[in-house]
């Protein structure tokens, strides 16, 4: 911000020139009767401006840590113009009396005026330096925060990205027509049911996709009909738990986290009978849910890219400045989500 800025004495020395130059063309030392040499009179409007300038400069480390943070920039603003006009007066006290009473031995009397004039610019350069940093601070909140949106816009196109790669890829489209097929053949009573929980799939993404944020009771009624797809093609190789309380259910998350998460554990894990995956989501009391599984990696798995859980992790940053936790063991993969509350 200003205060720091690199060339801020270049600008407190061509700020006093100006000042010094108005107040000469203005003949403010001959109306109020003040004696005093040419350059002593730069001296001290320099003297003022540089011990204004520094003072906040000095102070505004400990008021950004008290008093900055991300819901409440004015409040730090505030606080922080209230010291300078703390630290603005004294600097003309010390300035004017070095000047008058010390160099030029005036008495108190003599130097009423130049205290009281030097108290006024002490105080406007102070407002004038705290518009300024103002200014510049919400610019640089604008730039940031302009930046995240643009970051949130693109990894929301690539999580759109992702999801089209994991639900309409031909492995996925395939795998589950070939389950519906062999329902057909045998004339199964369950092939209508399959099918709806088909399309249940694809309404969801195709009416959320473009979402930051969706109610987890929409995500859990949304993963019910994924896990009967899944449920269908492994059988026995998969088991799902999901144990979430009511009472978490009015929360949010971003979208198709959870079916990223369980597509994650299949892709990298062996799924079988004789091997079963076991996946269980559950809230662990602390407005977090964990979505975890036990590891028994393929051999040949497909490569990771680990893209799924970049845009998750990347969309949570942006939206709720919080971050998921990705623990492994020898025995368990695990990912922790934030649960969201909007009010």
């Amino acid at each position: 911000m200003l205060f720091n800025h690199r060339y801020r004495y270049l600008f407190i020395i061509i700020l006093s020139l100006y000042t010094f130059l108005n107040t000469a063309l203005c003949d403010v030392y001959h109306y109020f009767n003040i004696e005093i040499e040419w350059y002593y009179a730069l001296l001290t409007i320099t003297g003022i401006t540089f011990l204004t300038w520094e003072g906040n400069r000095l102070i505004k480390p400990y008021f950004r840590k008290r008093f900055l943070t991300p819901k409440n920039k004015t409040r730090f603003l505030g606080f922080f113009f209230l010291a300078g006009n703390v630290v603005a007066p004294v600097a003309a006290f010390l300035v004017v009396y070095l000047v008058g009473n010390i160099i030029h031995g005036y008495t108190w009397q003599q130097n009423s005026n130049p205290y009281k004039l030097n108290i006024i610019y002490a105080s406007l350069i102070n407002l004038f330096f705290h518009l300024i940093n103002a200014i510049l601070f919400f610019l640089k909140e604008y730039k940031r925060q302009w930046a995240e949106a643009e970051e949130l816009r693109r990894t929301s196109a690539q999580a759109q990205i992702q999801l089209i790669k994991n639900q309409i890829n031909p492995h996925f489209l395939f795998n589950n027509l070939n389950v519906l097929s062999g329902m057909v053949i045998k004339d199964n009573p369950e092939a209508n049911h399959f099918i709806e929980e088909f399309s249940k799939v694809y309404r969801y993404i195709l009416n959320n996709q473009e979402k930051e944020l969706v109610e987890l009771r929409s995500e859990l009624e949304f993963v019910q009909p994924y896990i009967f797809l899944l449920k269908k093609r492994f059988d026995e190789g998969l088991t799902i738990s999901l144990n979430i309380p009511e009472h978490y259910k009015s929360y949010h998350v971003v979208p198709a986290a959870l079916q990223m998460l369980i597509e994650n554990a299949i892709k990298h894990n062996i799924v079988s009978r004789h091997k079963p995956l076991h996946i269980y989501i559950h809230a662990n009391g602390n407005n977090t849910m964990i979505v975890s599984n036990n590891l028994q990696l393929r051999q040949t798995g497909e490569p990771s890219t680990k893209i799924g859980l970049q845009n998750i992790r990347k969309r949570y940053e942006l939206i709720s400045g919080r971050e998921i936790e990705v623990k492994e063991t020898v025995t368990t993969f695990e990912v922790t989500l934030p649960l969201l509350n909007l009010n």
